[in-house]
């Protein structure tokens, strides 16, 4: 099946993020590569996924999980081949599924070439490829983003008696976008991939390419207008690709990366996450309600990326520190499940594993502006391992089936890249894919069925537009998506205890609300409020059609 031409294809799609080591080990030792992804395309498939978005593979130390990269051209040995990496992406296209990669623009290992050159001679060639200094006072209103493990944004190099700049961890040194060569030879990278089929970029840390004195080294007008150049090498060579920015920014900076239409095609709404669930601890509408408000509207072929949870902890960095304390105490009590300001947590534990709560969530996901990302595992109710180091609790094998390994790897348990979950309430013997598969209630079951309903609405879900509704009741979020003659009314409980809610439906008196999973008949809106029982942490999705005059 060939893909869509459509140029705004994503507004429609459901994306599933993982990583190549994580998924399934083709060849026995204990990671997993290539081969083994594109062995397991047909589960992708049946789930309902139509864009995958593969974390970093190419050649790397690994001290940043593939995030500190030695070679832009090349794939980890671990991982496969040239040869494998296209034909999984050959294999993908067959099946109508797209393919993104992590672009990491910002920083490379200390270990690539460049570097090396770098810091051997202050006459290097390569000197100018990155940003030094005497001492470690500049740029001083740029934080510290890894404050749990680095003092400064400077790092000394004894070798040529410098400091390099690096906004991460110190052995990420920055490259300087400053120097046109290096801005050059990352368009080189993005040709190289994409000529090869790549489907566009997930572009990490997007806001920190350029640095300016006076500033905090964020979202610099020649950071935005290099990504527009990016994004003018993908109109004109590779139409139908795209960029998608990774901005922790509050709504009106990363808005800013949607550009006229001209920088990323999407851009994570990293302010909207956390706030899902500061709604669910506080049982109130409020917080979701009004950081949507102030991410609309955007321009019409640009979308939001959604998400619940990835493979970085859950960002609390965009919340005031009574909201962070909030979020600690009903999801965090343990110390170890925190890092960098945030939560190091799957979805399901984080939870408590309560299928209602799991399921209202992804209620919301699939029903609130822009494209739902899912994270692979999670919708098994995959669990977690606080007790690894940094973010690896929640990168784990997938878990295929209750055999040894999780079904991830034929390989001696010690072997495995990380141990697969043995925790009594997420034991992969329970929690896999195989098992749930033959249970027709389990939680991949009722993904797969709300990724058909989500599918079924894609134009009103996709491209409609989003109003709250008004009502006393401050524990329902209750918001409409509308596009042209399509209405679809969206209800969800917040509270652990049963509540109802009356809503002002009048102006669409006459139509009739049926329940878009069951298909089941609720009663004619007329002129009068319209009354919901909610049992806790449910939710309805409300396709409003003219009534047939049929009762079910």
């Amino acid at each position: 099946m060939p893909l869509s031409s459509d140029p705004i294809w994503y507004r429609d799609a459901v994306f599933y993020e993982l990583h190549v080591k994580s998924f399934y080990d083709s060849d026995g030792d204990g990671i997993g590569d290539f081969r083994g992804l594109t062995m397991k395309l047909e589960y992708l498939k049946d789930l309902g996924v139509d864009c995958i978005w593969l974390l970093p593979f190419y050649q790397s130390p690994l001290k940043d999980d593939g995030y500190d990269i030695s070679d832009y051209y090349g794939i980890l040995p671990q991982y496969g081949t040239i040869d494998d990496f296209k034909e999984f992406i050959r294999a993908a296209h067959s099946k109508n599924i797209r393919v993104i990669a992590d672009l990491v623009l910002n920083h490379v290992s200390d270990q690539h070439p460049w570097f090396k050159e770098a810091k051997s001679s202050k006459e290097s060639s390569k000197r100018g490829w990155f940003v030094w200094s005497d001492d470690d006072q500049g740029y001083p209103a740029a934080p510290i983003i890894f404050r749990d493990v680095e003092i400064s944004n400077w790092a000394w190099e004894p070798v040529s008696r410098q400091y390099y700049w690096h906004r991460f961890y110190s052995h990420q040194p920055d490259l300087n976008y400053d120097n046109p060569e290096v801005r050059e030879e990352m368009k080189r990278v993005v040709r190289y991939w994409l000529s090869m089929g790549l489907d566009g970029f997930r572009c990490d840390a997007a806001p920190y390419l350029f640095e300016r004195e006076g500033t905090n080294c964020e979202n610099l007008d020649e950071t935005h207008a290099y990504f527009k150049e990016l994004r003018n090498i993908i109109d004109r060579e590779f139409p139908g690709a795209i960029l998608l920015a990774e901005a922790n920014e509050w709504p009106n900076e990363a808005k800013r990366y949607f550009g006229n239409e001209d920088e990323f095609h999407m851009v994570f709404n990293f302010p909207l996450m956390p706030r899902i669930y500061l709604g669910l601890a506080s049982e109130s509408s409020a917080p979701i309600i009004n950081i949507v408000d102030q991410t609309l509207p955007i321009p019409k072929t640009c979308d939001w990326g959604i998400f619940l949870r990835n493979h970085d902890e859950l960002t609390l960095a965009l919340v005031t520190d009574e909201e962070r304390d909030i979020m600690f105490q009903a999801y965090a009590g343990n110390p170890k499940m925190r890092l960098n300001l945030g939560i190091r947590r799957r979805l399901a534990p984080m939870v408590d594993n309560d299928r209602p709560t799991i399921e209202l969530l992804h209620g919301l996901l699939f029903s609130l502006p822009g494209t739902p990302i899912l994270y692979y595992g999670d919708e098994l109710g995959m669990g977690d391992n606080i007790f690894l180091g940094d973010r690896n609790g929640v990168r784990t094998p997938m878990q295929w089936s209750y055999d040894r390994n999780a079904g991830f790897s034929r390989a001696d348990s010690e072997q495995l890249y990380l141990p697969v979950v043995i925790n009594p309430n997420f034991h992969y013997e329970n929690i896999n894919v195989e098992s749930e598969s033959r249970l027709p209630t389990s939680l991949l079951n009722w993904v797969k069925k709300m990724i058909r309903v989500r599918k079924k609405f894609s134009d009103v879900f996709g491209h409609g537009s989003m109003e709250f509704l008004e009502h006393r009741n401050k524990k329902v979020l209750a918001y409409m998506r509308r596009l042209e003659n399509s209405g679809m009314l969206c209800i969800f409980n917040l509270s652990r205890k049963p509540t109802y809610v009356e809503l002002d439906l009048s102006r669409f008196r006459g139509l009739r609300p049926i329940e878009a999973i069951t298909d089941a008949k609720f009663p004619q809106i007329s002129d009068r409020p319209y009354f919901f029982t909610l049992p806790p942490r449910a939710f309805f999705w409300f396709n409003l059609k003219l009534d047939d005059g049929e009762e079910d």
